[in-house]
């Protein structure tokens, strides 16, 4: 029986040495589950980022599916333009990059940081430029900035101030797809790429939390300070090679309303601005360290320039046009279009209804000191983008506006006026998110009538799809890569006419070159303006000239020996491998004819004719 016992007792299992050692195993998660846990715990931020998206791709369909076929309607030379500089841009990855670019404005070239060249969102999307094309970059960028943008602003409220995903999701709708983003976005890259603006704001609230003395048993929370002021010196970095005008206008704003947010709570003032000024002069110097070549660069370096080039009593906002529906919204008039200076500059334009749904919610939410700084950001805003006069329904009244006193002061010339009231939008959107999130929160009649103002109010600026239409076709030279026959690698190819400011059409022979060789003239900001001002494009060389006067009258012109003298040195002048005049051209063939007086006879590859040298 014994022997029984003992060997019953030798077939039940024991305790496992090794786990008793070792404690009970660890049941580790299969990577399926953990991808399911972390898609539940962020599913309202995906949620509404695939809403943002849809809603963008709404807008933009007119570019879809071939963007290479398709233009935006209302800017089509700002996407000319655009396009150009995210084929330079890509070419980072093929180690061909430099901030003095020479494939534009042979042989000067160009400063690409005294231009809006947007040299992150370049280099960013470099592996989709050079695979599929500029157009397509653009597109993505276009559609991304808006859907990007708002997805920003709908985590700083979820997660930062915490308010109901309803109200986070309509306030950063108004701030990712206001009349002026939306306007902006009619190729205006620089502008709408607004999605780093978040993380700015975040950044700076949260060294202003750790600062303050009495947010922790230990006083100020160095450590917290201390990486807040690493991540605020990177973001705004990144932001100067995205859009240094979007950071100057979110600089100027996060000014006011640190400022009036201060005068609101003075004991939170008292106890942190010491260390909240010296987290903010840490992370100034951190930027600077990395930012200092680049700036003297664009400012001091050669094809830069000091100082903007657009004057602010053209660039300035009519005060009617805040109480006015965009051309570009669902219920807008085109009538409106007056009240500005282009498509791309609808600023303003937030109507009767959203500006009194969002003074009425300021009212109702009281002296709380993040509403005060808001309202006090976007009143300053507003007032600031009236420019040096008031303008009422496009009848200049005599009266200063506030930019006034900033006209003339360095780095301010670079902001048109206008766009200052681009900081209102999200000033408003967290006002109507903070609303929201009370009246959610609340019994009674404000549950009703606050969403219900508020949703009436969005959608009066509700937007409609940008326009879009069709892109004239590449000439065959240029798209199925007959140029190499004729221009030496790197070289430049003077196309005729010449790309300027007016017509950059020939620049796209460059975008879909991936810019691989440069040209005369052209697109741009240089220093070509009197005493060395700032000038949109260069002056024309008289051989371009003469062939500019060509292509508009069609008249043949007269040329002797001085001509083909001239020629000859403009042709050294740009160090030009190849000219070509392609079917395409305006009066082409008397183009051609005048080309032959002047080098001698062409030669046909495909539908271009082309004169080496």
């Amino acid at each position: 029986m014994v022997e029984a016992v003992t060997s019953a007792a030798a077939t039940v299992p024991g305790p496992d040495p090794d786990q008793a050692v070792l404690g009970p195993p660890v049941v580790r998660p299969s990577r399926r589950a953990r991808l399911l846990t972390t898609v539940a715990r962020h599913r309202s931020g995906l949620l509404a980022g695939l809403l943002f998206a849809l809603l963008a791709g709404w807008l933009t369909h007119g570019l879809w599916p071939a963007p290479g076929q398709r233009v935006l309607a209302l800017n089509p030379a700002d996407q000319t333009l655009y396009e150009w500089f995210l084929a330079v841009d890509s070419r980072a990855l093929l180690g061909d990059f430099h901030l003095l670019t020479d494939r534009l404005n042979a042989p000067d070239g160009v400063n690409l940081l005294a231009n809006t060249t947007v040299i992150a969102l370049g280099v960013l999307f470099a592996p989709v430029t050079l695979a599929f094309g500029a157009p397509v970059s653009f597109a993505l960028l276009t559609a991304g900035n808006l859907a990007g943008t708002a997805l920003a602003w709908y985590l700083l409220f979820s997660r930062t101030l915490r308010v109901h995903r309803l109200a986070a999701g309509l306030g950063a709708g108004l701030c990712g797809f206001g009349p002026g983003m939306v306007s902006q976005s009619n190729a205006h890259l620089h502008m709408t790429a607004q999605w780093l603006i978040p993380v700015i704001v975040w950044l700076v609230a949260r060294m202003l939390r750790a600062a303050d003395p009495a947010a922790g048993p230990d006083g100020p929370d160095r450590r917290r300070l201390a990486t807040s002021a690493v991540g605020l010196a990177a973001a705004v970095t990144a932001q100067v090679f995205i859009g240094e005008e979007v950071l100057f206008l979110t600089a100027v704003t996060l000014l006011i309303m640190t400022v009036a947010y201060g005068l609101a709570d003075r004991a939170l003032l008292r106890r942190a601005l010491p260390t909240f000024a010296g987290g903010l002069l840490t992370a100034a110097g951190l930027a600077l360290l990395v930012l200092a070549y680049p700036l003297w660069h664009q400012f001091a370096g050669p094809q830069g320039v000091a100082e903007g080039m657009f004057s602010p009593y053209y660039f300035s906002a009519d005060l009617s046009g805040w109480s006015t529906l965009s051309p570009l919204s669902v219920l807008g008039s085109d009538a409106a279009a007056r009240l500005s200076t282009g498509p791309a500059e609808f600023t303003t334009f937030l109507g009767w209804p959203l500006l009194l749904v969002t003074a009425g919610c300021a009212a109702w939410l009281g002296r709380r000191p993040l509403v005060t700084a808001c309202v006090a950001g976007a009143l300053a805003m507003a007032l600031l983008s009236l420019g040096p006069e008031v303008v009422v329904s496009g009848e200049r009244t005599g009266l200063p506006g506030p930019y006034a006193l900033l006209a003339g002061l360095p780095v301010v010339d670079g902001a048109l006026p206008m766009r200052f009231a681009l900081a209102v939008p999200p000033l408003a959107g967290t006002v109507l998110a903070l609303a929201l999130h009370r009246a959610l929160g609340e019994p009674g009649r404000a549950r009703r009538l606050v969403p219900l103002g508020v949703g009436a109010a969005l959608l009066t600026v509700f937007p409609a799809p940008l326009p879009t239409a069709d892109r004239p076709a590449l000439p065959e030279f240029v798209s199925a890569g007959h140029w190499r026959q004729c221009v030496r690698p790197g070289g430049v190819l003077v196309p005729v006419p010449t790309a300027t400011p007016n017509d950059p059409w020939p620049m796209r022979w460059a975008t879909a070159a991936d810019a691989a060789f440069g040209m005369p003239e052209g697109f741009f900001i240089g220093p070509y303006g009197r005493s060395g001002s700032a000038a949109m494009g260069t002056y024309q060389r008289p051989t371009s000239a003469l062939l500019a006067q060509v292509a508009r009258r069609g008249v043949p012109p007269a040329i002797g020996d001085e001509q083909r003298r001239q020629a000859g040195r403009d042709i050294r002048f740009w160090h030009a491998s190849c000219v070509a005049v392609t079917d395409d051209a305006p009066h082409a063939a008397t183009l051609r004819g005048t080309l032959e007086q002047l080098f001698g006879p062409g030669t046909r590859i495909a539908d271009a004719w082309t004169w080496r040298f």
